[in-house]
């Protein structure tokens, strides 16, 4: 079990896909200009990848290697249609608000890489922990990529105005601010971690 709990903590701090990787960089700096979309679009992230590690895990005896990445993009697909339709149904407003980002989750680099690196070449229940790991990093990354920007660009945390308009940077919810903070945050992020190293 130790094992599976290193897995799960790599893709969290060792390996996380925001802060170490930089992977996944469209969603990540496209939807973050709010806490709640940044949550959004990693937990939806999140349960596609560890779908789709469960599944090209399972399949790995089975499929060649010549057509494994045409193979990978399928299984994908089919769990971010079922994350979409989900979305749709059940958080409108989150679905509306992500747009285009969730099916454009079909090409992320993070998915691919992971079921390239670590899902074709490990079992099922390790292969669901590093999905579930790399995505809980992912969710994390996003979410506070997004709440730095809704705090200091609009002076509020999920919608809840605690800052006067006044005192807002307009230039952190615009895009050229999600590059800043990004670069701030994971500044911050390898700092405490290489300390802890």
């Amino acid at each position: 079990m130790s094992n599976l709990g290193k897995i799960f903590k790599n893709g969290i701090i060792d390996e996380n896909p925001t802060f170490v990787q930089v992977i996944g960089m469209c969603p990540t700096l496209a939807v973050t200009s709010s806490a709640i979309n940044g949550i959004g679009m990693g937990l939806s992230t999140a349960v596609v990848l560890a779908c789709s590690n469960l599944a090209i895990s399972l399949l790995r005896k089975i499929v060649p290697d010549e057509i494994r990445i045409p193979c990978f993009v399928v299984v994908i697909a089919t769990f971010v249609s079922i994350v979409q339709m989900l979305l749709k149904a059940y958080v409108p407003a989150l679905d509306a608000a992500l747009g285009i980002y969730i099916p454009l989750i079909v090409v992320n680099c993070l998915i691919l890489a992971r079921a390239e690196s670590f899902a074709f070449s490990n079992k099922p229940l390790p292969s669901l922990v590093d999905g579930f790991g790399m995505g809980v990093g992912f969710t994390l990354g996003l979410f506070a990529l997004g709440a730095v920007r809704e705090i200091l660009g609009a002076g509020s945390l999920f919608g809840f105005v605690f800052i006067p308009e006044t005192f807002n940077t307009l230039l952190c919810i615009l895009p050229p601010g999600a590059f800043l903070t990004l670069g701030f945050l994971m500044a911050i992020f390898n700092k405490i971690t290489k300390k802890k190293a």
